[in-house]
């Protein structure tokens, strides 16, 4: 058994902005289960949202993140994320990153800030096409000076370790996690009173994904595995430009194209989204993609086209550098040539339920980033609001176990002893093909039945069919030893299930989660989906 003050799980901005800060209180593990460089935040074109122009106010950004969370948003605390906000860019900055500025005019420089879909203001800090990945390198080289944190490179966590688990009735609580080694197939028994969930998300549950091959909700499960209340899993946001081409099927287009101009056309180069809401191509991204929806089933297209060749080219390839090189090497000019796009799932906004510290239903257990459902995002995520909310979260999250005992008072429980991994009659993976087939499969359910647009039939036979998977998994996981591909099947199927049983308990239409049985919203509905384990 390894004992740690701190177990993180998960190397993205809210899982290295709280090992940071927890370094300064103990010895923090950092477990992730590929390089410490792969996460979601690296993939993060647009930006971070925050209050820092005097044109802008705080009233501004938390009246657009209402708006855009189609009443689900708890606003005492969407208003003290939206404040905090500026401790948290400045810290970042401080940290090393460098976000773009532009000159005054007058020997000066201020932030260069750019506008996002749902946006009133220009209040997107940037760097590039690329802000995740600078925001990703500056943690990360801040990390590797801390000598208090230890990294598990491709060490993926298997199950969190509860009082309930170990067969304790009175009480339960998070005492760590089992973590597998990768490299050496190795199960270690992880021993933490303070464990935290940054596991990010799990758009990988869907066909096509903006999301890295990492996202496949493996915190959700755990903490859904564990006990923990997880809260508005239906509302899965489908980014509406991810680009449409056989090479390169899961690359994003940043939403800050259409802030500077971009336009959304069909084939035939019309403009169509302002038939859907009087903001057009800038309405928040729950609309937009639903009206690209339409009008691919309405015209029979199998995509619609970004386009802003009508810049000046050399604006273009400075501000957008990643993707004009990406689509140039696909044969796609940006700054002369329309970008063949389609919607593709990209952000869950419901998770593990938290506090605004952080904190679950499981006493030990604390979730940030994308894998905790704060009461921000609603039910539909106002652009680049992800990022703020896991540099606000993370540093709450710190603040409020930092002055927690690192221990329970009772010594029976402070020198609890976790036992370790057993295999059993457990062998090693024969038939690899078989777990390739299943995590396709729920895959394919998931984008045929539960999508931009769902009714109660589809969802039905994505309950049925995930049903059956699981049973099928359950041989796999119980009779085999343990593997990545294994665990995050496991996962997956957990995560759709969870999705699907929130959409079906939704009888009504409200931001992300649209079904043709129920169109329009219902006051009287207007509350979190909670659901717990038995």
């Amino acid at each position: 058994m390894q004992r740690f003050d701190f177990l993180v799980i998960g190397s993205g901005i809210a899982g290295l902005t709280f090992a940071l800060g927890a370094a300064r209180h103990g010895k923090v593990a950092l477990v992730t289960k590929r390089e410490r460089g792969v996460s979601n935040t690296a993939w993060a074109q647009g930006g971070i949202a925050c209050v820092t122009s005097t044109e802008d106010s705080f009233e501004l950004h938390v009246r657009d993140t209402l708006d855009a969370g189609a009443g689900l948003c708890d606003e005492r605390v969407v208003r003290s994320i939206v404040t905090d906000g500026p401790a948290r860019i400045q810290e970042l900055i401080e940290s090393g990153v460098h976000f773009d500025e532009r000159d005054t005019g007058n020997g000066g420089h201020e932030l260069d800030l750019g506008k996002e879909g749902g946006h009133s203001k220009r209040r997107i800090l940037h760097s590039r096409d690329v802000t995740g990945r600078e925001i990703e390198r500056a943690l990360l080289a801040a990390v590797a000076r801390e000598k208090n944190i230890f990294v598990l490179e491709n060490h993926m966590a298997v199950d969190l370790i509860t009082l309930g688990k170990l067969g304790y009735v009175s009480t339960d609580r998070c005492l760590g996690a089992y973590v597998l080694n990768e490299g050496t197939g190795e199960v270690l028994a992880m021993r933490s009173d303070r464990v935290v969930l940054a596991t990010g998300g799990c758009g990988r549950v869907y066909l096509y994904t903006t999301n890295p091959g990492i996202a496949t909700g493996d915190g959700v499960a755990m903490a859904w595995r564990a006990g923990a209340r997880v809260a508005n899993m239906e509302f899965i946001q489908f980014h509406p430009t991810c680009l449409f081409h056989p090479q390169k099927k899961n690359f994003l287009i940043t939403e800050a194209i259409r802030g500077e101009g971009g336009r959304l056309v069909n084939e035939k180069g019309a403009t169509f989204t302002h038939r859907y809401d009087p903001r057009g191509d800038l309405a928040p991204r729950d609309i937009v993609a639903r009206a690209i929806d339409a009008e691919m089933k309405r015209t029979g297209a199998n995509c619609v086209f970004l386009d802003i060749s009508h810049k000046p080219a050399d604006f273009v390839r400075e501000r957008f550098p990643n993707i004009y090189e990406n689509c140039l090497a696909l044969g796609i000019d940006i700054t002369k040539q329309p970008i063949p796009v389609v919607p593709a799932a990209h952000y869950q906004c419901g998770g593990v339920e938290t506090d605004e510290n952080g904190g679950s239903s499981l006493p030990g257990l604390h979730a940030i980033g994308e894998v905790a459902c704060t009461g921000l995002h609603g039910a539909n995520r106002l652009a680049s609001n992800s990022l703020l909310e896991a540099c606000v979260l993370a540093h709450r999250c710190i603040e409020a176990v930092a002055k927690q005992p690192a221990e329970d008072a009772d010594t029976w429980l402070r020198d609890l002893e976790l036992p370790a991994w057993k295999s059993g009659a457990a062998v090693d993976v024969d038939e690899l093909v078989v777990i390739y087939h299943n995590w396709d499969e729920i895959r394919r359910v998931m984008w045929d039945y539960v999508g931009i647009v769902r009714t109660t039939k589809r969802l039905q036979r994505a309950a049925t069919r995930l049903r059956n998977l699981e049973r099928e998994i359950q041989e796999f996981y119980w009779g085999f030893k343990v593997t990545t591909d294994i665990l995050e099947l496991r996962n997956l199927c957990c995560v759709a299930s969870l999705i699907v049983d929130s959409a079906l308990l939704r009888k009504e239409s409200r931001g992300l989660h649209y079904t043709l049985d129920h169109p329009e919203p219902d006051d009287r509905l207007c509350r979190n989906t909670v659901l717990r384990r038995a």
